[in-house]
């Protein structure tokens, strides 16, 4: 239930609190005094539309806060919501939600302290409240939240349908679930001839290119690093060697020059021997340093182990594997991982008509039993719609409906096997509600209602069915005294209060008798102070229920207080 709700810089208000109380409330106030604000604060609270034109005059920001204590309500689904939504768990059983208007457009809004998309908060406030006015959301207009009503008051009235209602759902929605699951597979492997082919040989093409690689993930993965040390030493090698022929390998090498030098010199020495010695001294000297580098030479040429061969294997053995990584992965491991994925896909489609037989085997055995299932469900079903019309009929003519009539249409889907399992996820039939005011009238579906004076009355009467199986915890009605008096009112009164036993309501309302039959009641006021109109909200106590319910009748005179007086007396009476 809503145990807390605060209003700031909202249209007139500038801030108002209230801690609502459980069972049903009713709101009343002069006409245009803004009742309507409470209204359009409670949509914004539940993902509502909402733009800076609500924010009051003057300020920057508006601001709608509201609690919920969850303890008296069924807290898995919303939990569950929660949770798959990543907003942080509710603490001590409430549920906190805070939504900000800017005037820059910068909105807001917040579960239980967590940022969350309006989208979000929308989802979780149509698990919350249901709000029934002109202008406002309302869910049971449409034929998928028809047909889980419909479930609900079956589940609720399970014990008098044959075979139990609520066993019959759960075990269609089981076999709806594994039908599902297998239509899933089955689109998986069929597609059209030429897409088959084509990514039967590229998968071919695949592990055939991968296997011949021969993959080994211990020595392919430092593969590189070997390269590189390998390429390194041939490097090394080249450059001795051209050293080598430089120094004593090469026809003009350092060795043979000085060698001829040293011919030369001796030749001259014969002519001046005491002044050239020292020269073929010196020569000779460095001549045998050459040689000995030259030895050096050799020592390290013989030293740098490298085969030519396996390094060239090498190479186009990286180059191989570098080809892989640019198709298949960025290392060995995850080429290693594609081949092993893209055989077992290419077992799957080179198995495909096996799996197919099996699947549609499988899947030919479930429609059959969807089928027989679902027609159980169906007329189970036949057994709740007349229930469920004739209660709502019945409410109706307690509302000022005394020839309308409710109806029920149940039109059978078409089955054939292989359309889209969607289509009957919630049975074999789609439900749709109609409502006929007037004798003569046609019976239309709910959606198509014009006045929202009727819609409200209808939508009172199935909430007043379905207290017990509608699983939304807080109900706001707008105008559903329109149009009626006497003892229409009173009726609408004690259908809400019946409701307000088992849901926690808030009620909008124009009429003294329907205001009587509330277990709280709210005051909307609007006052003018420094030129500035503000709206406030009071709490009636028994004697201010008097003067307010006076004042809706017509004025404060003796006459006008003493019949408000037995209002409230005779709606407690009819409490107790």
């Amino acid at each position: 239930m809503l145990t807390y709700l605060r209003i700031k810089n909202l249209a007139l208000v500038e801030e108002i609190s209230l801690e609502p109380e459980s069972g049903c409330t009713m709101i009343t106030g002069e006409t245009g005094a803004g009742k309507s604000i409470l209204l359009g604060a409670m949509g914004l609270a539940l993902g509502l539309r909402g733009d800076k034109s609500l924010i009051r005059t003057g300020t920057e920001q508006a601001t709608v806060e509201a609690v919920f204590d969850l303890s008296r309500m069924d807290r898995v689904p919303i939990e569950h919501f929660l949770d798959e939504k990543g907003v942080e768990p509710c603490e001590e059983n409430e549920l906190r939600i805070r939504r900000t208007l800017g005037v820059s457009g910068n909105n807001r809004q917040f579960i239980n302290g967590t940022s969350v998309p309006v989208s979000v908060l929308a989802t979780l406030g149509d698990m919350l409240v249901d709000i029934h006015g002109p202008h406002d959301h309302q869910s049971l207009l449409y034929p998928a939240r028809q047909l889980a009503i419909l479930n609900y008051f079956g589940c609720a009235y399970s014990a008098g349908i044959r075979g139990g209602y609520s066993e019959t759902l759960k075990e269609y929605s089981e076999i709806y679930g594994r039908l599902k699951e297998l239509e899933k597979r089955r689109h998986n492997l069929v597609t059209d001839e030429q897409s088959y082919r084509q990514q039967l040989d590229m998968l071919k093409y695949q592990v055939k290119e991968i296997e011949s690689a021969v993959l080994n993930e211990e020595t392919d993965s430092n593969l590189e690093e070997r390269y590189t040390r390998a390429e390194h030493a041939v490097d090394i090698l080249r450059l001795v060697q051209e050293g080598f022929g430089i120094l004593a390998d090469d026809e003009n090498s350092i060795l043979t020059q000085c060698a001829a030098l040293r011919r030369i010199l001796r030749e001259a020495s014969r002519l001046d021997h005491s002044g050239l010695e020292p020269i073929l001294v010196q020569l000779d000297r460095v001549n045998e340093n050459l040689r000995e580098i030259s030895v050096l030479f050799s020592h390290y040429m013989e030293n740098v182990e490298i085969d030519p061969e396996e390094f060239q294997e090498m190479e186009e053995r990286l180059n191989r594997i570098n080809g892989l990584k640019r198709k298949y992965g960025r290392t060995v491991q995850e080429i290693i991982r594609f081949g092993v994925e893209a055989e077992e896909r290419l077992r799957q489609l080179e198995g495909r008509d096996v799996e197919l037989s099996i699947l549609n085997d499988e899947i030919s055995r479930l429609w059959e039993e969807l089928k027989r299932k679902g027609k159980i469900l169906t007329e189970q079903r036949r057994e709740l719609i007349p229930i469920l019309e004739k209660k709502v009929c019945s409410h109706l003519r307690e509302l000022g409906f005394n020839r309308g009539y409710f109806k029920i249409e149940s039109e059978p889907l078409p089955l054939k096997e292989g359309e889209f399992i969607g289509s009957f996820s919630e049975g074999l039939e789609r439900v749709e509600f109609l409502f006929g005011p007037n004798p003569g009238d046609l019976p239309k579906p709910l959606k198509s209602i014009a006045s929202s004076g009727e819609m409200a009355r209808v939508m009172l009467a199935l909430k007043t069915v379905l207290a017990e199986a509608d699983r939304v915890p807080v109900l706001l009605f707008d105008e559903v005294d329109a149009n009626v008096g006497g003892e229409t009112a009173l009726a609408v009164g004690r259908m809400i209060r019946e409701i307000g036993a088992k849901r926690q309501v808030f009620c909008i309302t124009h009429l003294a008798p329907v205001a009587a039959s509330g277990d709280h009641q709210l005051c909307v006021v609007k006052e003018v102070k420094n030129d500035q109109t503000h709206v406030h909200v009071e709490s009636l106590n028994e004697e201010e229920r008097v003067i307010e319910l006076a004042r809706m009748l017509g004025g404060q005179m003796e006459e006008s207080r003493k019949y408000a007086a037995t209002l409230l007396k005779k709606c407690r009476e009819e409490k107790q």
